[in-house]
């Protein structure tokens, strides 16, 4: 059970180390005039999005419900802390998912944000981290 947990924590600091840097690579995209720095950060977004956020987001959410069927949820299915904890997993799914809209939405040159609305939606991650570290530590 403990390698599950470490397989879990693994992936969960690699899924938020790209649930970070994504949307602030948009932050520098948006602001890019010239068609070299564009194509440049439409690789990078490419390669983090599909190479490292997208794999450890699966690993994570595996490694979570292997958990979840192995033990969490006859000892704890009940408990209002983990059905917070995976309702914030589902935002999180959902957040990933727009970040994968969002990069479309760049590779088509169809960006309607600025920089500064890239800079608050960076900030969604923490609250979520924030959240779900307390709950799984805690169980309020």
């Amino acid at each position: 059970m403990l390698w599950l947990k470490a397989g879990h924590l693994i992936g969960m600091v690699s899924w938020f180390a790209a649930l970070f840097y994504l949307p602030r690579l948009y932050v520098y995209h948006s602001l890019t005039n010239d068609e070299a720095g564009h194509q440049r950060f439409i690789t990078m977004e490419r390669k983090l999005y599909r190479g490292i956020m997208t794999p450890a987001a699966i690993f994570t959410l595996v490694m979570g419900a292997w958990m979840l069927y192995d033990y969490a949820w006859m000892a704890y299915g009940n408990s209002l802390w983990l059905q917070l904890k995976l309702f914030c997993i589902a935002c999180l799914v959902a957040y990933h998912l727009y970040c994968g809209k969002l990069r479309i939405d760049f590779l088509k040159e169809r960006n309607q944000h600025s920089h500064i609305w890239y800079r608050w939606f960076n900030e969604i991650p923490v609250l979520f981290l924030v959240i779900i570290i307390l709950l799984a530590v805690l169980k309020p």
